[in-house]
């Protein structure tokens, strides 16, 4: 008799797809003179201080393992730090977790919070990893298609829509990741009112908080009412050029924070001991450098954004995080293949939107974290491809 070999990886995982952007980097890599606007990175290194902060940890033999929870002094300085942007107070010793950037804390965030079967509502498109960590927390995603013609904001009145007696939570990535997106006031303050009426749970993944322009960005922690019900995630990769550092943090109540910690001492044990102390140096003196970086991504913003719409891909102005999103039917071709050919025919990398949700269709991403020479070449290159296709 013939027994039936059992699946070697397990039912929830392997109904996840890929990512829909590591396709296009493992196109791209080994080819040479290619520019590529897809990866959302600083191309900024990261600042001297910060980096002569860590050797120097090192150098003096602080090299243990750190709490749990993280060091002291950086939980202390997160919560000053906090205070001083959204005016409200977290105890840095029961509130404050740090984390391997800030997708740990969102996995840690739902994870501590989900029960089989919560309905998590959020924006479509949104940031590529939401809705697998939602299913992974065993949650239900519920995304909330946003438009172009309302800047891709997610709007009150159709997240009031989407609200079912099995919702738990919204999750909000705003800026938003891919669209460069934000939040009005009224936004922020009616879905405050929504989660406060239907006693639910904000995740508020604010990692490109820094990086707005020409409006202050909008928390949900400015809302009154709001920091009971509110995980604040932010972090240290885009605003102070940290990436591969991987420090990120939540600020939550500490029974949220005590039940995400759990998790995070039985997977990582804690962030890597001289990642904080350059996190720490950053959120301490850092401030010139964010000022500095933000000023020149403004810069790139509006040339991106110039290029685009004259060479005929309409795309709506981002006011936050480094990426425009324009549309790309114009030229008859799906966002797929658009990226597809633009790679192998100009050699430049972008993101089609459709790996950010439904609503994506039609659109790409584009990363303007990098040198104004590279975005100008890029959009030159860009612009003789769109061409190509409208003779």
């Amino acid at each position: 008799m013939t027994i039936a070999r059992r699946s070697l990886t397990g039912e929830r995982v392997g109904r996840l797809p890929a990512s829909g952007i590591r396709r296009f980097f493992d196109l791209a890599a080994g080819t040479e003179g290619v520019i590529s606007l897809g990866v959302g990175e600083p191309d900024f290194v990261t600042p001297d201080a910060f980096r002569n902060a860590a050797v120097r940890s090192i150098q003096e033999g602080k090299t243990q393992y750190t709490s749990n929870y993280g060091l002291l002094a950086l939980r202390e300085a997160i919560a000053e730090h906090t205070k001083q942007l959204r005016g409200v107070t977290y105890d840095p010793k029961g509130e404050i977790l740090v984390t391997v950037g800030v997708s740990e804390a969102v996995d840690l965030a739902l994870r501590a919070t989900l029960n089989e079967g919560d309905e998590v509502i959020l924006a479509d498109p949104s940031y590529v990893a939401y809705l697998p960590a939602i299913v992974l927390a065993g949650g239900v995603p519920v995304p909330v298609p946003t438009t172009e013609a309302s800047e891709f904001r997610l709007l009150p009145d159709d997240v009031r829509k989407a609200i079912t007696p099995r919702t738990r939570a919204i999750l909000l990535g705003f800026p938003n990741n891919p669209t460069g997106a934000v939040l009005r006031p009224e936004d922020v303050a009616g879905i405050a009112a929504l989660a406060r009426e239907h006693d639910l749970l904000v995740y508020s993944d604010e990692i490109y908080d820094r990086l707005v322009y020409g409006a202050p960005h909008r928390s949900i922690l400015d809302e009154p009412g709001m920091q009971e019900r509110t995980v604040y995630l932010a972090g240290f990769s885009k605003a102070y050029a940290m990436t591969g550092w991987r420090v990120g943090y939540a600020c939550a109540p500490a029974e949220i924070i005590e039940q995400m910690m759990k998790i995070h001492q039985y997977t990582v044990m804690c962030v890597p001991t001289a990642a904080q102390y350059a996190a720490l140096e950053a959120i301490r003196n850092g401030e010139a450098d964010v000022r500095r970086m933000v000023a020149e991504y403004d810069a790139r913003r509006k040339r991106m954004f110039e290029r685009f719409n004259a060479m005929g891909l309409h795309c709506f102005e981002p006011r936050g995080a480094f990426y425009c999103f324009p549309n790309v039917s114009s030229t008859g071709l799906s966002d797929d293949v658009f990226c597809e050919r633009l790679l192998l025919e100009e050699k430049v990398v972008v993101v089609p939107g459709n790996a950010f949700g439904d609503r994506g269709i039609g659109h790409i991403r584009a990363c303007y974290a990098a040198s104004m020479e590279k975005i100008d070449d890029a959009c030159d290159r860009i612009e003789r491809f769109v061409g190509r296709q409208r003779r």
